[in-house]
Order: structure tokens, then sequence, then C-alpha cells
């Protein structure tokens, strides 16, 4: 799969702006593509008070920016992924869309709210999880805080590669750049995490973004502390070839934690 990884750095709450930054980045690449992935809430910044900023959800279409992500898939014939900061029947949710270029989309609620920056206080979690196909790829979606929670993205034999988009402060990337690795190791999947770069009113951001093997190895990564496209590429005969010399999903304890699905 062919994959462009966004590594955006978001202007405070101007998602005209940032859908426009984010096609100069896109038509900075030139080929064929499978999958476009943007950071966190992309258009915005990580917004902790959402009213006024979140995009009102009406009926299927959705909002402004998953109508362009649709737009968007449509003209490249990729998918494209990240997240929005999105207001439904008054609540609000930190929404994962993945727009496909056929006019379909699935999308997934962020389930770990990040307690620590209030967002639990105004967004309503998720209680899905959720696995897309595409192209012959099973792919589950995480949000950011998401990756500090291993048995919620316990690989299942469900999927083969994991997408988490953020925005995740330097001043915890180790543990972003750690526990990126880990759940490729442990999961025997393709990890990729779509960090933005930059700052906002409460915190900078200096990136991360990367394509991490099964094995654990940097296949690319974006530089740190700026705006870029990163192209790379995954293979999932290598993966299968792996999984079958060492099936280490095979030999996992069984169990069950009966409210996730």
């Amino acid at each position: 799969m062919k994959l462009l990884l966004l590594q955006t750095d978001p202007r405070w709450l101007d998602p005209e702006e940032n859908r426009a930054q984010a096609e100069r980045l896109i038509d900075s690449h030139s080929g064929p593509l499978d999958l476009v992935v943007l950071p966190e809430m992309f258009t915005t910044g990580f917004v902790v008070e959402p009213a006024g900023a979140a995009e009102p959800v009406s009926g299927p279409g959705g909002g402004e920016t998953l109508r362009w992500m649709l737009a968007t898939a449509a003209r490249l014939d990729a998918a494209v992924a990240g997240s929005v900061a999105v207001e439904e029947n008054g609540r609000y949710f930190n929404r994962f869309y993945f727009a496909r270029p056929d006019g379909t989309y699935t999308q997934y609620d962020k389930r770990h709210l990040f307690s620590f920056a209030g967002e639990h206080e105004r967004y309503t979690p998720g209680s899905e999880r959720v696995v897309v196909c595409w192209r012959g790829w099973r792919i589950l979606l995480q949000v950011c805080y998401d990756l500090r929670f291993p048995v919620f993205a316990r690989n299942r034999g469900d999927y083969d590669m994991v997408l988490y988009v953020a925005s995740w402060p330097t001043v915890r990337i180790h543990p972003w750049n750690t526990l990126l690795r880990a759940r490729a190791i442990e999961n025997v999947c393709f990890a990729v995490g779509v960090n933005r770069a930059g700052s906002d009113p409460f915190a900078s951001y200096s990136g991360g973004t990367a394509l991490v093997g099964f094995k654990g190895d940097t296949l690319a990564a974006a530089d740190p502390d700026t705006e870029q496209a990163v192209a790379c590429e995954t293979d999932l005969e290598a993966l299968r070839a792996f999984r079958a010399k060492f099936p280490a999903l095979s030999d996992a304890d069984e169990f069950l934690i009966p409210d996730l699905h």
C-alpha cells in the first residue's frame, strides 16, 4: 500500500486554511496513492473547548471537512483519513473519518479522552472499536491518547495495520516514539503514527510522524519540527510471511473485556 503521511502545523481555529495547506502538501507529491493520513483535529488544532469550533454534522453528508475529505479521496483515487472535532445532536466528538473515493466513509469516535487536558469534560467517548478494510488491508483506527491503552488495540487477528493520528506534545514525545513501536511489535502489524508539528496556545509539537514495521523498525519518518509530506509503502505479503513463520498472535493469552465491541 502506498501512503502519504501529512505532518502538518494546523493554524489555530482556521479550517479553511488548514484544508488548503493539506492540499498543498498532497499536491507536492507525484505518483499514485492508496491512503493519505492527517493528524488529530487537523482543521483546528486540538480544541478542548469545542463550542463554536466543532463542525456541525447534519445528515449522512457530514460537515464541511468530511465533504472535503471525500472530494479529495475521489480526486486522488485514494482514501483520506484524519480526525475532526464535530458536534452532533448536541454532543461533541473527536471523530476519526476514513473517507473513500466512492463517496463512502467509516468513522471512529475517540474512546480514550485526554482527561489531563479536560477533553473528557466536553467530548463524548466512543464505544466502538473500528477496523476498516481497504484495498486488501484491514486497518484499525485510533486517536492519540488511545496509544497508551494496549488492550483496546490488541490484535485479535483482525487487522494488519493500525493508524494513530495525534496532537502529541513535544514534552511527552519519548512515550509517543516508544509506544508506537511497542504497538507494532506486540500486535505484529504495521503502525502508522501521524502527529502534528508547530504550536498552539497551549503546547508545542515536534512531530514524530513515522511508519513502523512489524519488527519495530522505522521504515519512514518525517523530519522534526516541520510540515512535511512523507511518502512510504507497506508490504502485506511480507507481513503475512512473517506471521506464518513467527505465530506470536496465535500464542496470545485469551481474555474478554465485555464493554469493548
